[in-house]
């Protein structure tokens, strides 16, 4: 009973946050093309890129140890409010003409900020409502809602931004936000057991935000997966803020709004398979083999300024992302103390994107000063097989940053591989959850108190 009341639990706030993603995703789709369109600059786009993970990165390790000694509900209803405020004052700017570029930049970072609070509370929750066995399909659900974004937020802005404006469509966003709170008000969240790590690591919140690196450094199989997942972000984050100005380059906004969202089609199509699947037996193979088919699919991203070609490698692309980071939510959910998690999580979220700003701050130039003008008309591979390969012109190349980008995450994955314990961090690591129940079965109920206890990653793409 304490199991299937947990999994009601999971899905009101599943169904909040799946329609909170879905009107940020139409604010972020309708502010790019607004920026892009006024400046023209793919170092100004990246910028703001920066601004929505540095935040993240910085505050990520105080946030994580506050999200353990606080109630997790109250962090994620907090978090969730201060974003939708910030979201309104964007669209009063908006209104009165006043907005600006830098004004996008501070939102941004506020809302990065938020989120290194949400993020983990939200995660370390799943934990506690969902059983064991269930975490694969948990995470997998937990995809789907990103990949309902990315279906709806792009057609959904297109059409907006035509009969309502940027304005219209961010006070939908702060209707949405407004949506999820009211869930997260409607549920409580049970509290923790505190586990004998998670006693030992008590004391100052500088202490307990250390915590979170102590416990991953001495597991050499989670510090693999840190790794990894650091690096790979770092290779998709150089692509990743320049896929808008790439695909602007041959396409509309009308249509780009199509190829995003047919592509969101593929993450939707394999979160909704890892949500009935659950993930590999083996579920190291479900992130490293999947990851590797992603790197495919992004060097054909890049090969040639076709739309079919881009949303159907975006489709292979993003049908494998929750194969990946759901496989690796299930192991981390296994390997951490529930009553750690906070902590961890934020710890694994911050050096997961820590390689992003870099990756932000160099993708910019590095398009604008280098790729761009090697396969610009006359440029000096123009006249190569491997300007004829992918063209020249506008956005080539950054197409070529995403050929190069896609070949590297092939070979990350696969030198990943042979890493002893990366490999096998399921069976030489023991479980922290046991079987059968959620932890929140060996806990009392929570109230609206600090949590008992002292104590995404995601493939960006």
């Amino acid at each position: 009973m304490a199991a299937r009341g947990g999994l009601r639990t999971f899905f009101i706030i599943w169904a909040g946050q799946l329609l909170s993603l879905v009107g940020s995703g139409m604010t972020s789709f309708a502010l790019g093309v607004w920026v892009f369109q006024r400046t023209g600059s793919a170092t100004q786009f990246a910028v703001i890129a920066l601004a929505a993970t540095l935040p993240a990165v910085l505050v990520s390790p105080v946030a994580g140890a506050l999200v353990d000694r606080w109630d997790r509900r109250r962090v994620m209803i907090l978090a969730d409010t201060f974003a939708a405020l910030a979201t309104l004052v964007v669209a009063a700017l908006l209104w009165a003409g006043r907005l600006e570029v830098w004004h996008i930049l501070i939102v941004a970072a506020l809302g990065s900020t938020f989120g290194a609070f949400q993020g983990p509370a939200y995660l370390a929750s799943v934990t506690l409502l969902v059983p064991k066995e269930h975490f694969g399909r948990a995470s997998g659900l937990a995809q789907m809602a990103r990949a309902a974004a990315h279906v709806l937020s792009p057609l959904g802005a297109g059409v907006l931004m035509v009969a309502i404006g940027v304005h219209g469509v961010i006070l939908i966003d702060f209707a949405t936000f407004l949506f999820a709170v009211g869930t997260l008000l409607a549920v409580r969240i049970p509290r923790p057991a505190v586990s004998e790590a998670g006693a030992a690591a008590r004391g100052s919140i500088w202490s307990e935000s250390a915590e979170g690196w102590r416990y991953i450094r001495v597991r050499a199989g989670l510090l693999g997966m840190l790794v990894l997942f650091a690096a790979l972000n770092f290779i998709l984050g150089m692509v990743n803020a320049l896929s808008v100005p790439m695909l602007l380059s041959f396409t509309s906004p009308e249509r780009l709004g199509v190829i995003v969202s047919v592509s969101g089609v593929g993450m939707l199509v394999g979160s909704a398979v890892m949500g009935a699947w659950g993930g590999p037996r083996r579920q190291i193979h479900g992130v490293l083999g999947f990851m590797a088919v992603v790197g495919l699919a992004l060097a054909l991203v890049g090969l040639r300024p076709s739309e079919p070609l881009v949303a159907a490698a975006l489709f292979g692309a993003l049908l494998c992302v929750p194969v990946v980071n759901g496989s690796s939510q299930a192991i981390w959910q296994r390997k951490v103390a529930p009553d750690l998690q906070g902590r961890v999580f934020a710890t694994r979220g911050m050096f997961a994107m820590a390689a992003m700003p870099l990756a932000y701050l160099l993708s910019g130039p590095l398009a604008d000063h280098v790729f761009i003008p090697l396969l610009d008309e006359g440029g000096r591979l123009a006249p190569t097989a491997l300007g004829r390969l992918l063209g020249t012109g506008p956005g080539r190349g950054i197409g070529l940053m995403f050929v190069l980008a896609g070949l590297l995450v092939v070979a990350v994955s696969l030198g990943a591989y042979l890493y002893r314990p990366l490999r096998r961090v399921e069976s030489e690591l023991p479980d922290a959850v046991g079987d059968g129940e959620s932890p929140a079965a060996a806990a009392p109920a929570g109230d609206d108190g600090p949590a008992t206890a002292a104590g995404a990653e995601s493939a960006a793409l």
